[in-house]
Protein backbone atom coordinates (compact mmCIF):
# COMPACT_ATOMS: atom_id res chain seq x y z
CA UNK A 1 0.00 0.00 0.00
CA UNK A 2 1.14 3.54 -0.72
CA UNK A 3 1.56 5.95 2.16
CA UNK A 4 -0.38 9.22 2.21
CA UNK A 5 2.62 11.33 1.24
CA UNK A 6 3.19 9.29 -1.91
CA UNK A 7 -0.51 9.46 -2.75
CA UNK A 8 -0.51 13.25 -2.33
CA UNK A 9 2.55 13.62 -4.57
CA UNK A 10 1.01 11.44 -7.32
CA UNK A 11 -2.27 13.38 -7.16
CA UNK A 12 -0.34 16.67 -7.40
CA UNK A 13 0.95 15.56 -10.82
CA UNK A 14 -2.56 15.15 -12.29
CA UNK A 15 -2.66 18.67 -13.83
CA UNK A 16 0.80 18.12 -15.32
CA UNK A 17 -0.26 14.80 -16.85
CA UNK A 18 -3.35 16.43 -18.33
CA UNK A 19 -1.08 18.82 -20.25
CA UNK A 20 2.00 16.68 -20.94
CA UNK A 21 0.61 13.14 -20.83
CA UNK A 22 0.80 12.42 -24.57
CA UNK A 23 4.25 13.97 -24.86
CA UNK A 24 5.43 11.67 -22.08
CA UNK A 25 3.93 8.54 -23.62
CA UNK A 26 5.24 9.42 -27.08
CA UNK A 27 8.75 9.79 -25.68
CA UNK A 28 8.25 6.60 -23.65
CA UNK A 29 7.59 4.49 -26.74
CA UNK A 30 10.49 6.08 -28.65
CA UNK A 31 12.95 5.26 -25.87
CA UNK A 32 11.59 1.79 -25.14
CA UNK A 33 11.63 0.61 -28.75
CA UNK A 34 15.12 2.01 -29.25
CA UNK A 35 16.42 0.06 -26.26
CA UNK A 36 14.21 -3.00 -26.72
CA UNK A 37 13.43 -3.43 -30.43
CA UNK A 38 12.22 -6.99 -29.75
CA UNK A 39 9.03 -5.46 -28.31
CA UNK A 40 8.15 -4.31 -31.83
CA UNK A 41 7.06 -7.93 -32.34
CA UNK A 42 4.19 -7.31 -29.92
CA UNK A 43 2.99 -3.73 -30.38
CA UNK A 44 0.83 -2.52 -33.27
CA UNK A 45 3.03 -0.28 -35.43
CA UNK A 46 0.07 1.37 -37.14
CA UNK A 47 -1.44 2.49 -33.82
CA UNK A 48 1.97 3.91 -32.90
CA UNK A 49 2.19 5.94 -36.11
CA UNK A 50 -1.37 7.23 -35.77
CA UNK A 51 -0.79 8.25 -32.14
CA UNK A 52 -3.64 6.12 -30.78
CA UNK A 53 -1.43 3.97 -28.57
CA UNK A 54 0.20 7.05 -27.04
CA UNK A 55 -3.16 8.66 -26.37
CA UNK A 56 -4.59 5.50 -24.81
CA UNK A 57 -1.60 5.06 -22.50
CA UNK A 58 -1.72 8.75 -21.52
CA UNK A 59 -5.39 8.31 -20.57
CA UNK A 60 -4.52 5.27 -18.46
CA UNK A 61 -1.65 6.99 -16.65
CA UNK A 62 -3.85 10.03 -16.03
CA UNK A 63 -6.64 7.86 -14.60
CA UNK A 64 -4.17 5.97 -12.42
CA UNK A 65 -2.90 9.26 -10.98
CA UNK A 66 -6.43 10.51 -10.34
CA UNK A 67 -7.50 7.35 -8.54
CA UNK A 68 -4.20 6.23 -7.03
CA UNK A 69 -5.84 5.96 -3.60
CA UNK A 70 -8.81 3.98 -4.95
CA UNK A 71 -7.50 1.88 -7.83
CA UNK A 72 -10.57 -0.35 -7.62
CA UNK A 73 -12.38 2.53 -9.38
CA UNK A 74 -10.42 1.86 -12.58
CA UNK A 75 -10.54 -1.94 -12.28
CA UNK A 76 -12.86 -2.23 -15.35
CA UNK A 77 -10.24 -0.35 -17.41
CA UNK A 78 -7.45 -2.51 -15.98
CA UNK A 79 -9.41 -5.66 -16.86
CA UNK A 80 -10.12 -4.46 -20.40
CA UNK A 81 -6.45 -3.69 -21.01
CA UNK A 82 -5.41 -6.95 -19.34
CA UNK A 83 -7.52 -8.89 -21.84
CA UNK A 84 -5.67 -7.18 -24.69
CA UNK A 85 -2.33 -7.84 -23.00
CA UNK A 86 -3.17 -11.53 -22.56
CA UNK A 87 -4.16 -11.87 -26.20
CA UNK A 88 -0.90 -10.18 -27.28
CA UNK A 89 1.34 -12.26 -25.04
CA UNK A 90 2.41 -9.54 -22.57
CA UNK A 91 4.22 -11.22 -19.66
CA UNK A 92 5.40 -10.15 -16.15
CA UNK A 93 8.97 -9.69 -17.40
CA UNK A 94 7.83 -6.89 -19.68
CA UNK A 95 6.61 -4.69 -16.83
CA UNK A 96 10.04 -3.67 -15.41
CA UNK A 97 11.04 -2.57 -18.92
CA UNK A 98 7.88 -0.48 -19.25
CA UNK A 99 8.35 1.02 -15.78
CA UNK A 100 11.98 1.97 -16.41
CA UNK A 101 11.18 3.78 -19.64
CA UNK A 102 8.05 5.47 -18.30
CA UNK A 103 10.11 7.03 -15.52
CA UNK A 104 12.84 8.01 -18.02
CA UNK A 105 10.20 9.63 -20.25
CA UNK A 106 8.74 11.60 -17.31
CA UNK A 107 12.23 12.90 -16.52
CA UNK A 108 12.96 13.68 -20.17
CA UNK A 109 9.72 15.63 -20.79
CA UNK A 110 9.27 17.40 -17.45
CA UNK A 111 13.00 18.06 -16.93
CA UNK A 112 13.64 20.03 -13.71
CA UNK A 113 9.93 19.82 -12.79
CA UNK A 114 10.44 16.06 -12.32
CA UNK A 115 11.93 16.33 -8.83
CA UNK A 116 13.45 13.36 -7.03
CA UNK A 117 10.37 13.31 -4.82
CA UNK A 118 8.04 13.01 -7.81
CA UNK A 119 10.20 10.36 -9.49
CA UNK A 120 10.39 8.28 -6.31
CA UNK A 121 6.63 8.52 -5.83
CA UNK A 122 5.88 7.46 -9.40
CA UNK A 123 8.40 4.61 -9.20
CA UNK A 124 6.64 3.29 -6.12
CA UNK A 125 3.18 3.84 -7.61
CA UNK A 126 4.13 2.11 -10.86
CA UNK A 127 5.12 -0.97 -8.88
CA UNK A 128 1.65 -1.12 -7.32
CA UNK A 129 -0.09 -0.57 -10.67
CA UNK A 130 2.11 -3.15 -12.43
CA UNK A 131 1.37 -5.74 -9.76
CA UNK A 132 -2.35 -5.14 -10.31
CA UNK A 133 -2.02 -5.76 -14.05
CA UNK A 134 0.22 -8.80 -13.58
CA UNK A 135 -2.24 -10.33 -11.12
CA UNK A 136 -5.25 -9.85 -13.39
CA UNK A 137 -3.35 -11.08 -16.46
CA UNK A 138 -2.01 -14.15 -14.66
CA UNK A 139 -5.59 -15.11 -13.86
CA UNK A 140 -6.64 -14.59 -17.49
CA UNK A 141 -3.77 -16.74 -18.81
CA UNK A 142 -4.71 -19.49 -16.37
CA UNK A 143 -8.39 -19.38 -17.32
CA UNK A 144 -7.60 -19.44 -21.06
CA UNK A 145 -5.30 -22.44 -20.67
CA UNK A 146 -7.59 -24.46 -18.38
CA UNK A 147 -10.74 -24.14 -20.48
CA UNK A 148 -11.76 -27.19 -22.47
CA UNK A 149 -9.95 -26.79 -25.79
CA UNK A 150 -8.03 -23.82 -24.38
CA UNK A 151 -4.39 -22.78 -24.63
CA UNK A 152 -2.07 -20.17 -23.15
CA UNK A 153 -0.22 -18.22 -25.85
CA UNK A 154 -0.52 -18.73 -29.61
CA UNK A 155 -1.75 -21.84 -31.41
CA UNK A 156 -1.68 -22.89 -35.07
CA UNK A 157 -5.02 -22.81 -36.90
CA UNK A 158 -5.69 -23.78 -40.51
CA UNK A 159 -7.81 -21.60 -42.81
CA UNK A 160 -10.50 -24.07 -43.88
CA UNK A 161 -12.64 -21.58 -45.77
CA UNK A 162 -12.25 -18.03 -47.11
CA UNK A 163 -15.42 -16.12 -48.05
CA UNK A 164 -15.80 -12.65 -49.55
CA UNK A 165 -18.55 -10.90 -47.56
CA UNK A 166 -18.41 -7.54 -49.36
CA UNK A 167 -16.11 -5.49 -51.57
CA UNK A 168 -13.86 -4.82 -48.57
CA UNK A 169 -14.56 -7.55 -45.97
CA UNK A 170 -13.51 -11.19 -46.19
CA UNK A 171 -14.19 -13.95 -43.66
CA UNK A 172 -11.65 -16.58 -42.63
CA UNK A 173 -12.90 -19.83 -41.05
CA UNK A 174 -10.27 -21.29 -38.73
CA UNK A 175 -9.83 -24.80 -37.28
CA UNK A 176 -6.96 -26.09 -35.12
CA UNK A 177 -4.05 -27.49 -37.13
CA UNK A 178 -3.74 -30.23 -34.50
CA UNK A 179 -7.41 -31.19 -35.03
CA UNK A 180 -8.04 -30.67 -31.31
CA UNK A 181 -10.96 -28.97 -29.62
CA UNK A 182 -11.38 -25.20 -29.47
CA UNK A 183 -12.39 -23.24 -26.40
CA UNK A 184 -15.76 -21.56 -26.19
CA UNK A 185 -16.12 -17.79 -26.19
CA UNK A 186 -18.68 -15.15 -25.31
CA UNK A 187 -20.24 -13.30 -28.27
CA UNK A 188 -18.36 -10.02 -28.72
CA UNK A 189 -14.90 -11.39 -27.92
CA UNK A 190 -11.89 -11.30 -30.25
CA UNK A 191 -8.74 -13.24 -31.07
CA UNK A 192 -5.25 -12.00 -31.93
CA UNK A 193 -3.69 -13.11 -35.22
CA UNK A 194 0.11 -13.14 -35.43
CA UNK A 195 1.68 -13.12 -38.89
CA UNK A 196 5.19 -13.09 -40.31
CA UNK A 197 5.13 -11.05 -43.51
CA UNK A 198 7.97 -11.64 -46.01
CA UNK A 199 10.33 -8.67 -46.07
CA UNK A 200 9.25 -7.41 -42.66
CA UNK A 201 11.73 -7.45 -39.76
CA UNK A 202 9.09 -7.99 -37.08
CA UNK A 203 6.04 -10.15 -36.58
CA UNK A 204 2.73 -8.30 -36.60
CA UNK A 205 -0.24 -8.93 -34.32
CA UNK A 206 -3.77 -7.71 -34.95
CA UNK A 207 -6.97 -8.33 -33.03
CA UNK A 208 -10.15 -9.32 -34.87
CA UNK A 209 -13.62 -9.86 -33.45
CA UNK A 210 -15.11 -13.31 -33.77
CA UNK A 211 -18.05 -12.95 -36.14
CA UNK A 212 -20.03 -16.16 -35.68
CA UNK A 213 -21.77 -17.81 -32.74
CA UNK A 214 -19.77 -19.82 -30.23
CA UNK A 215 -21.46 -23.18 -30.81
CA UNK A 216 -19.38 -24.03 -33.89
CA UNK A 217 -16.27 -26.20 -34.30
CA UNK A 218 -14.44 -23.28 -35.93
CA UNK A 219 -13.67 -19.64 -35.29
CA UNK A 220 -14.61 -17.05 -37.89
CA UNK A 221 -13.02 -13.63 -38.25
CA UNK A 222 -14.16 -11.12 -40.85
CA UNK A 223 -11.39 -8.74 -41.88
CA UNK A 224 -11.73 -5.40 -43.63
CA UNK A 225 -8.99 -4.64 -46.14
CA UNK A 226 -7.79 -1.29 -44.83
CA UNK A 227 -7.13 0.97 -47.79
CA UNK A 228 -4.66 3.78 -47.21
CA UNK A 229 -4.76 7.38 -48.33
CA UNK A 230 -2.39 10.33 -48.65
CA UNK A 231 -1.82 10.28 -44.89
CA UNK A 232 -1.33 6.57 -44.27
CA UNK A 233 -0.42 3.40 -46.19
CA UNK A 234 -2.65 0.38 -46.77
CA UNK A 235 -3.20 -1.80 -43.71
CA UNK A 236 -0.23 -4.17 -43.69
CA UNK A 237 -1.83 -7.17 -41.99
CA UNK A 238 -5.31 -6.85 -43.52
CA UNK A 239 -3.80 -6.56 -47.01
CA UNK A 240 -1.61 -9.60 -46.35
CA UNK A 241 -4.57 -11.66 -45.14
CA UNK A 242 -6.74 -10.65 -48.10
CA UNK A 243 -4.16 -11.07 -50.84
CA UNK A 244 -1.84 -13.82 -49.59
CA UNK A 245 -3.61 -16.10 -47.12
CA UNK A 246 -5.58 -18.85 -48.82
CA UNK A 247 -7.53 -21.92 -47.77
CA UNK A 248 -5.10 -24.46 -46.34
CA UNK A 249 -2.70 -21.85 -44.96
CA UNK A 250 -1.91 -21.73 -41.23
CA UNK A 251 -2.25 -18.74 -38.90
CA UNK A 252 -1.11 -18.33 -35.30
CA UNK A 253 -3.92 -17.11 -33.05
CA UNK A 254 -4.53 -16.42 -29.37
CA UNK A 255 -7.39 -17.81 -27.32
CA UNK A 256 -10.54 -15.63 -27.32
CA UNK A 257 -10.40 -12.55 -25.09
CA UNK A 258 -12.29 -9.35 -24.38
CA UNK A 259 -14.76 -7.68 -22.02
CA UNK A 260 -17.15 -6.37 -24.68
CA UNK A 261 -19.61 -9.24 -24.45
CA UNK A 262 -23.32 -9.96 -24.24
CA UNK A 263 -24.48 -9.63 -20.65
CA UNK A 264 -26.98 -12.07 -19.15
CA UNK A 265 -29.62 -9.35 -19.09
CA UNK A 266 -32.54 -10.02 -21.38
CA UNK A 267 -35.46 -8.27 -19.67
CA UNK A 268 -35.35 -5.25 -22.00
CA UNK A 269 -34.84 -5.07 -25.77
CA UNK A 270 -31.31 -5.30 -27.18
CA UNK A 271 -29.92 -2.96 -29.82
CA UNK A 272 -26.97 -4.14 -31.94
CA UNK A 273 -25.45 -1.12 -33.67
CA UNK A 274 -22.53 -1.59 -36.07
CA UNK A 275 -20.73 0.74 -38.46
CA UNK A 276 -18.52 -0.62 -41.26
CA UNK A 277 -16.45 -3.59 -40.12
CA UNK A 278 -17.77 -2.91 -36.60
CA UNK A 279 -20.61 -5.17 -37.67
CA UNK A 280 -18.42 -8.24 -36.96
CA UNK A 281 -18.98 -8.60 -33.17
CA UNK A 282 -22.63 -7.66 -33.76
CA UNK A 283 -22.96 -10.71 -36.03
CA UNK A 284 -21.62 -12.99 -33.31
CA UNK A 285 -24.15 -11.53 -30.88
CA UNK A 286 -26.99 -11.71 -33.41
CA UNK A 287 -26.28 -15.35 -34.29
CA UNK A 288 -26.13 -16.25 -30.60
CA UNK A 289 -29.38 -14.47 -29.74
CA UNK A 290 -31.28 -15.91 -32.70
CA UNK A 291 -30.14 -19.47 -31.93
CA UNK A 292 -30.06 -19.52 -28.14
CA UNK A 293 -32.56 -16.85 -27.01
CA UNK A 294 -35.08 -16.57 -29.88
CA UNK A 295 -37.66 -14.85 -27.65
CA UNK A 296 -35.35 -11.84 -27.16
CA UNK A 297 -36.44 -8.64 -28.91
CA UNK A 298 -33.53 -7.28 -30.98
CA UNK A 299 -33.08 -4.20 -33.15
CA UNK A 300 -30.16 -4.80 -35.52
CA UNK A 301 -28.87 -1.52 -37.00
CA UNK A 302 -26.16 -1.52 -39.65
CA UNK A 303 -24.36 1.45 -41.22
CA UNK A 304 -22.28 0.93 -44.36
CA UNK A 305 -20.87 3.10 -47.12
CA UNK A 306 -23.12 1.44 -49.72
CA UNK A 307 -24.47 -1.95 -50.73
CA UNK A 308 -21.15 -3.14 -52.11
CA UNK A 309 -19.53 -2.45 -48.72
CA UNK A 310 -22.35 -4.06 -46.71
CA UNK A 311 -21.33 -7.40 -45.21
CA UNK A 312 -23.61 -10.28 -44.14
CA UNK A 313 -26.73 -8.94 -45.85
CA UNK A 314 -28.05 -12.41 -46.79
CA UNK A 315 -27.20 -13.88 -43.37
CA UNK A 316 -29.06 -11.12 -41.55
CA UNK A 317 -32.07 -11.41 -43.89
CA UNK A 318 -32.27 -15.16 -43.19
CA UNK A 319 -32.23 -14.58 -39.42
CA UNK A 320 -34.86 -11.83 -39.62
CA UNK A 321 -37.12 -13.93 -41.83
CA UNK A 322 -36.97 -16.78 -39.32
CA UNK A 323 -37.57 -14.71 -36.18
CA UNK A 324 -40.23 -12.03 -35.84
CA UNK A 325 -38.58 -10.72 -32.64
CA UNK A 326 -35.58 -9.48 -34.63
CA UNK A 327 -35.84 -6.31 -36.72
CA UNK A 328 -33.14 -4.97 -39.03
CA UNK A 329 -32.42 -1.42 -40.16
CA UNK A 330 -29.77 -0.61 -42.77
CA UNK A 331 -28.40 2.83 -43.66
CA UNK A 332 -25.99 3.63 -46.47
CA UNK A 333 -23.85 6.74 -46.36
CA UNK A 334 -23.74 7.04 -50.16
CA UNK A 335 -26.04 4.48 -51.82
CA UNK A 336 -25.46 3.61 -55.46
CA UNK A 337 -28.03 3.50 -58.25
CA UNK A 338 -28.09 -0.28 -57.80
CA UNK A 339 -28.90 0.18 -54.11
CA UNK A 340 -31.90 2.33 -55.00
CA UNK A 341 -33.03 -0.27 -57.54
CA UNK A 342 -32.81 -3.10 -54.99
CA UNK A 343 -34.29 -0.95 -52.22
CA UNK A 344 -32.77 -3.11 -49.46
CA UNK A 345 -31.92 -0.26 -47.13
CA UNK A 346 -33.86 2.10 -44.87
CA UNK A 347 -32.19 5.43 -45.51
CA UNK A 348 -29.19 7.30 -46.86
CA UNK A 349 -26.67 9.55 -45.15
CA UNK A 350 -25.62 9.28 -41.53
CA UNK A 351 -27.69 7.75 -38.74
CA UNK A 352 -29.06 10.55 -36.56
CA UNK A 353 -30.67 10.85 -33.15
CA UNK A 354 -34.06 11.24 -34.85
CA UNK A 355 -33.56 7.98 -36.73
CA UNK A 356 -32.54 6.13 -33.57
CA UNK A 357 -35.55 7.58 -31.76
CA UNK A 358 -37.90 6.07 -34.33
CA UNK A 359 -36.27 2.64 -33.92
CA UNK A 360 -35.56 2.44 -30.19
CA UNK A 361 -38.94 2.90 -28.54
CA UNK A 362 -37.96 1.41 -25.18
CA UNK A 363 -35.39 3.73 -23.62
CA UNK A 364 -34.43 0.98 -21.16
CA UNK A 365 -32.91 -0.93 -24.08
CA UNK A 366 -29.39 -2.30 -23.79
CA UNK A 367 -27.13 -1.16 -26.64
CA UNK A 368 -24.00 -2.87 -27.97
CA UNK A 369 -22.11 -0.90 -30.60
CA UNK A 370 -18.88 -1.06 -32.53
CA UNK A 371 -17.34 0.81 -35.46
CA UNK A 372 -14.97 3.64 -36.35
CA UNK A 373 -14.25 6.09 -33.53
CA UNK A 374 -16.11 8.98 -35.19
CA UNK A 375 -19.15 6.77 -35.80
CA UNK A 376 -19.29 5.60 -32.20
CA UNK A 377 -18.85 9.10 -30.81
CA UNK A 378 -21.80 10.26 -32.93
CA UNK A 379 -23.92 7.27 -31.92
CA UNK A 380 -23.03 7.65 -28.24
CA UNK A 381 -24.11 11.31 -28.29
CA UNK A 382 -27.29 10.46 -30.18
CA UNK A 383 -28.24 7.63 -27.84
CA UNK A 384 -27.86 9.89 -24.81
CA UNK A 385 -29.84 12.59 -26.59
CA UNK A 386 -32.85 10.30 -27.08
CA UNK A 387 -32.85 9.23 -23.44
CA UNK A 388 -30.79 6.08 -23.08
CA UNK A 389 -28.70 5.62 -19.95
CA UNK A 390 -24.91 5.60 -20.10
CA UNK A 391 -24.76 2.35 -18.14
CA UNK A 392 -26.88 0.65 -20.82
CA UNK A 393 -24.52 1.59 -23.67
CA UNK A 394 -21.71 -0.94 -24.20
CA UNK A 395 -19.04 -0.48 -26.85
CA UNK A 396 -15.71 -1.69 -28.20
CA UNK A 397 -12.98 0.41 -29.75
CA UNK A 398 -10.87 -1.32 -32.38
CA UNK A 399 -7.26 -0.96 -31.24
CA UNK A 400 -6.25 0.92 -28.07
CA UNK A 401 -9.04 1.81 -25.65
CA UNK A 402 -10.15 5.41 -25.90
CA UNK A 403 -12.85 7.41 -24.18
CA UNK A 404 -15.80 9.37 -25.51
CA UNK A 405 -15.89 13.15 -25.32
CA UNK A 406 -18.71 14.16 -23.00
Amino acid sequence: MLNQKTIDIIKSTVPVLEVHGEAITKRFYQMMFTNHPELLNIFNHANQKQGRQQKALANTVYAAAQYIDQLETILPVVTQIAHKHRSLGIKPEHYPIVGEHLILAIKDVLKEAATDEIIDAWTEAYGIIADAFIGVEENLYEKAEKKVGGWKDFRSFKVVKKVEESAVITSFYLKPADNGEISSFIPGQYISVKVTIPGQANTHIRQYSLSDSSDKDYYRISVKREAGDSNRPDGMVSTYLHSKIQEGDVLEISAPAGEFVLKNQYESPIVLLGGGVGITPMMSMLNHLSHQIPQQKVNFIQAAFNGEHQAFSDSVDKIVNENSNIKKYVYFEKPTDKDFENNHFNGSGYITANILDTIIHDKQSTVYMCGPVSFMQAMYDALLEIGLKKENIHYEFFGPALTFKE
